[in-house]
């Protein structure tokens, strides 16, 4: 029996898994692929949008309460296995909170490389998926730093030189970069508008650096948005849950939307097809009868025996 392909993530926060290609690794866990997640912090930083939820005992111990938000979302992505490397959000960029001796942003890197090697080691993934290199549209620190210690512990895990004292060496064989699409994001703006509705995507969107030109891997995911939607809105905490379960269903019926339109127009095509060769076979059919009269339940079946479709 074949050993199943291992799959990698590294995330900066609870919630990242979720927006950040959970569609994917649910298609790849549901084709048998072990899936393992790596969150570099535990959110103490996020905002929490959710009035419902905000409360002193949900400030006081956010920490835990992404967490717990974080394993409900792995769960509903197919995560086998969810790791934690163990330090503080670093916050915003430019914030006092940078600087908070536990943050992932002042982490040391060989520390934090060193982390990320053990988890590779253990796991022993084929292909790892993280952050790029290029973060000019949202240079949050602990983004930027999952790039900085992914790159060198992809490098590192397989060297038996590098933190001998961590596991077996380990070499995975590819590395890809999450990132976002201006395309998609252009084609979900145009039918939310085409549709008569208020689009989510301002000009924010439109402004910021695109990066489509670095895409070299697409993956198709629209049997899978609705995990993607289900997992964000087990972030109650952070996500205001009402209005983002409306305007993430929304999204994703968009999305099913173009599906169903692209399976309607090959459905068209080959109707047309089938019409072509209808009118083909008619017509053979009919120069042969004014040749040679035939009873017409000969002419019924595809393979011209008698007895036809009655």
């Amino acid at each position: 029996m074949t050993a199943p392909l291992r799959l990698l993530t590294v995330h900066a926060h609870p919630d990242d898994e979720a927006s950040k290609g959970s569609s994917t690794v649910a298609r790849y866990r549901d084709e048998g692929v072990e899936s393992s997640l790596v969150c570099c912090t535990g959110g103490e930083e996020g905002d929490i949008l959710n009035k419902a939820a905000d409360s002193p005992e949900v400030r006081a111990d956010l920490g835990t309460v992404r967490r717990r938000e974080l394993q409900r979302a792995a769960d509903i992505i197919g995560y086998e296995h969810v790791h934690m490397l163990g330090y503080r959000d670093s916050g915003m960029k430019d914030t006092p909170s940078n600087d908070h001796p536990d943050s992932f942003h002042r982490a040391p890197l060989d520390e934090a490389v060193g982390r990320l090697v053990a988890i590779i080691r253990q796991r022993r993934p084929h292909v790892i998926v993280t952050y790029a290199d290029d973060q000019q549209g949202y240079q949050h620190p602990d983004h930027v730093k999952v790039n900085d210690i992914s790159v060198p512990a992809f490098t590192a895990a397989g060297d038996p030189d590098a933190y001998g004292d961590l596991g077996e060496p380990w070499q995975p064989l590819k590395m890809y970069y999450t990132t976002w699409s201006r395309a998609r994001i252009k084609a979900m703006h145009d039918k939310f508008i085409e549709l008569g509705l208020e689009s989510p995507y301002g000009e924010g969107w439109f402004t910021r650096p695109s990066t489509d030109d670095k895409v070299t891997t697409r993956v198709e995911i629209s049997g899978y948005y609705q995990v993607r939607v289900d997992a964000l809105l087990a972030q109650t905490a952070e996500f205001n849950t009402a209005l983002n379960a409306a305007g993430a269903r929304v999204a994703g019926d968009v999305q099913k939307a173009a599906a169903l339109r692209a399976q309607l127009a090959a459905a068209q095509k080959q109707l047309a097809a089938i019409k072509a060769a209808a009118a083909a076979a008619s017509k053979a059919a009919g120069n042969q009868s004014k040749a040679t009269p035939a009873p017409t339940y000969a002419t019924t079946g595809a393979s011209g025996g008698a007895g036809g479709d009655d």
